[in-house]
């Protein structure tokens, strides 16, 4: 497997520091079956770090006295998270440079290197709940694979969507269906003959599209491929890699089908996120604000056209009362705002979410695409 996340340690970092952070973030990557060092880049002190826009990366940078900048300022214009960290937050003006002064800052005297790998680890969508995938498939054809992708993926610690395993009994079944749609970060698609006759697999093809969810189409034998899936990545499966009588998969192509998801799952996390902030870049320079930089807990900051700023966290896929929560107590002496898209929530989630927003002082929801609207007339409620 090649390079899929691209992590970076600038600034002035002691080997002591190093090497905790080191093992912490090897530690930490080793359920999901990576690798430091190999499908996680890990790059100390380059004079330029460059990351490929298609991987998930981000940047830890130790404070220090005359500490090199390095190619900060362009990573923070390219929306590459960038996690400044003191050891005395007393000194943040004296080892951080300006330019990363408006984040946040990391308390090294706080945590460690495990507050730290956490962090940095969160940025590129490698923290247990963040692997989300949903698989779609025909019941009548594939529902052995299914069920047995559905224990192999979960083993490699991904969040899989099932629909015999997810939606209770009295649920809105499409709703809900809709909503786990949108919180994934890929549609496995077991794509067998007659997928595309049936309205709900082809909508959830259609609508992993239209949510800028990606797809990994696993094709079955003598199943020509759809035009529509010509986006798609793709795995084709021979006669001899399905048990006949099971239905089941072989294990050397489960094997390759965890592996490509990986792959799939990086890029998809990476676009989804990059979306996100892009749309509130865009919207923020509309009303002639300014964007600041991507921080700890990809906190997005910017400043209004007034000169006030305010922190703002991107949920991407379905946001919770914890992303109200944690964005209030990360940033708890500042203006916060939670953006998200959302098309395909449930419409009693909505609801929730609005009678939340009510009750709540210390942050604020704003809908993605209504960000440019809400912004310019921002009412700060601390």
């Amino acid at each position: 497997m090649s390079i899929l996340y691209e992590l970076a340690v600038l600034g002035a970092p002691s080997e002591a520091q190093l090497d905790e952070l080191q093992v912490c973030v090897a530690k930490s990557i080793e359920p999901f079956g990576l690798r430091l060092g190999h499908e996680v880049a890990w790059l100390v002190c380059p004079a330029n770090f460059n990351p490929d826009q298609h991987h998930a990366s981000a940047v830890v940078f130790f404070g220090g006295k005359d500490v090199p900048e390095a190619n900060v300022e362009d990573l923070l214009r390219r929306s590459v998270p960038v996690l400044p960290v003191a050891f005395d937050l007393s000194k943040v003006s004296q080892e951080i440079p300006i330019i990363l002064q408006p984040l946040n800052c990391l308390d090294y005297s706080k945590g460690g290197a495990h507050r730290v790998a956490t962090a940095l680890l969160e940025c590129v969508g490698l923290l247990p709940r963040q692997r989300r995938i949903f698989l779609s498939y025909r019941r009548g054809e594939a529902q052995h694979a299914a069920l047995q992708l559905f224990e192999a993926l979960s083993a490699r610690v991904f969040d899989v969507f099932l629909d015999t395993h997810k939606i209770g009994a009295g649920e809105d079944f499409q709703a809900m269906l809709w909503h786990h749609l949108s919180d994934s970060d890929v549609l496995v698609m077991l794509d067998t003959k007659t997928y595309f006759d049936s309205r709900w697999t082809s909508a959830e093809f259609g609508r992993a599209l239209a949510k800028g969810v990606s797809v990994l189409r696993i094709g079955w034998p003598d199943c020509t491929p759809s035009t529509r899936t010509a986006t798609a990545n793709s795995i084709e499966l021979s006669h001899e890699e399905i048990n006949a009588n099971s239905g089941e998969l072989a294990s050397d192509v489960v094997s390759r089908i965890c592996s490509k998801l990986e792959e799939v799952r990086v890029e998809s996390h990476a676009v989804r996120n990059i979306n996100l902030v892009s749309n509130l870049r865009n919207a923020i320079e509309k009303i002639q604000g300014r964007f600041v930089g991507v921080g700890v807990h990809k906190a997005v900051h910017i400043e209004l056209a007034d000169g006030r700023k305010v922190v703002v966290y991107p949920a991407v896929g379905v946001p919770t009362s914890t992303n109200l929560h944690d964005a209030s107590v990360n940033s708890p002496s500042q203006s916060v705002a939670v953006v998200y898209d959302h098309v395909g929530l449930h419409p009693r989630w909505l609801g929730h979410l609005d009678w939340l927003g009510s009750h709540i002082r210390s942050a604020r929801w704003v809908k993605s695409s209504e960000a440019a609207w809400q912004f310019s007339d921002w009412e700060d409620r601390s």
